[in-house]
């Protein structure tokens, strides 16, 4: 009998990574599945949600015979993803805690656990996402040493692992997995790639999996679940109220119990306000959080982003943006938004300029900027910058034009 490959698959207690697990079994490999526990909560009726997922993942590993783990990853999920999250809703951006685990949680402490503590061949997870590898490709990777030297020997042959859209676009999660090290791709496989999320429900049901189907989609931020953002975020960070500014004629309109508990974009809370009024700006200096009257106003939009330091799926960037510094792709910050065409500038320090095709609303710092080719996610960079807003430009040919006109009139007749 041939040798048979063991996969340790990711399992949250809900349909996709059962599943997942599901056809991996299917497929005649030794399989694993692992619940890992990142935070420690009680929702708002006082049960802990991550028991009850737990549960949920424990029933489908008895159904598919297959050993099951729980591995506690708290106290790294605190100092690698929490924290950081506190510190960037301090410096006024929106971080995106999704991708953050993704990148040193689920593809690092746990790709590790799964190569090196469970002897695994590969990981698996449920995400809607593929890889330029085949199955067996995974199963030939031995892991790499990591460099001596700062910078790779240029005449390395590397052969990276690309990483594509899942064939469901509605469900494609490869804006999540942008941060991902090249590592851990080399030896992940995404067992529903080719799926709908409707066909994994069928495959689900037909397994009797009823206990996972009847689950709501997870969405929104992990660790809060349904609660109010602003009174969770309330009880990590102190209150620092400041104003609610007008961007068009500096009035005050009204406070705010701290910038962090907003988001560009969204809908301000006003007292005494019939009107809507929108954040679109902050200045945490002063606390002054400024907002303008309508949800489509030109301070809003804005075309030009810089990102920190850009994360390149394959490591290396593109020959063709390496070559000429310039190179035409698509952008998104916010998953399954459109994707929008774009100009990529490289800059010295690894980190991009990302000129858009149009304009886009509420474009915001802290968020990732995901940039594609084709099928291909080629990575994702930190917002740390944005360009004007359409409203700043606006203002500006104005005050031109303005002074264009208070010259003309200024200067004399010639005399006749």
């Amino acid at each position: 009998m041939g040798f048979i490959r063991h996969v340790v698959c990711a399992m949250s207690g809900g349909v996709d990574s059962s599943v997942a697990a599901l056809l991996l079994k299917r497929r005649g490999y030794s399989v694993t599945g692992v619940f890992m526990k990142n935070w420690d909560s009680l929702d708002e009726r006082g049960v802990c949600t991550t028991e009850k997922d737990c549960e949920d993942a424990y029933r489908v590993c008895q159904t598919l015979d297959i050993p099951v783990h729980q591995v506690s990853y708290v106290k790294e999920y605190w100092h690698e993803v929490f924290s950081k999250l506190l510190k960037e809703y301090e410096k006024g951006r929106t971080p995106n805690p999704d991708i953050l685990c993704n990148k040193h949680i689920k593809f690092n402490h746990f790709h590790k656990y799964a190569i090196n503590t469970l002897g695994a061949d590969a990981m698996a997870t449920g995400h809607y996402a593929r890889t330029s590898q085949e199955d067996e490709e995974v199963f030939q990777q031995t892991p790499t040493a990591p460099p001596i030297t700062l910078f790779r020997n240029r005449f390395e042959i590397r052969n990276p692992v690309r990483l594509y859209k899942g064939a469901d676009l509605l469900k494609d999660q490869t804006f999540f997995l942008s941060q991902i090290s090249q590592d851990a791709l080399r030896q992940t496989m995404f067992p529903l790639a080719g799926l709908t999320k409707e066909f994994v429900k069928k495959i689900a049901a037909e397994a009797g999996f009823h206990h996972v189907l009847k689950k709501k989609e997870s969405m929104g931020i992990c660790f809060i679940g349904e609660r109010n953002f602003e009174n969770f975020i309330l009880e990590y960070l102190e209150p620092k109220p400041g104003n609610f500014v007008s961007i068009e004629d500096g009035a005050v309109m009204g406070t705010h119990k701290g910038w962090f508990t907003l988001t560009l974009g969204q809908r301000a809370r006003i007292g005494g306000q019939r009107d809507p009024w929108f954040v679109v700006d902050k200045d945490i200096a002063t606390g002054d959080v400024f907002v303008a009257p309508t949800t489509n106003h030109p301070a809003l939009f804005r075309d030009t982003v810089r990102t920190e330091r850009f994360h390149w799926v394959t490591v290396d960037p593109p020959p063709e943006l390496v070559k000429t510094h310039m190179m035409e792709c698509h952008f998104r910050f916010i998953h399954q938004m459109p994707l929008t065409p774009c100009t990529v500038t490289l800059n010295m320090n690894g980190s991009v300029w990302i000129s858009l095709s149009q304009p886009i609303r509420a474009l915001t710092p802290g968020q990732f900027a995901v940039l594609y080719k084709g099928d291909e996610c080629l990575g994702s960079g930190k917002i740390v910058q944005l360009g004007p807003s359409e409203y700043t430009l606006q203002q500006g040919r104005e005050r031109l034009a303005a002074a264009a006109q208070h010259r003309e009139q200024q200067t004399p007749e010639p005399a006749s």
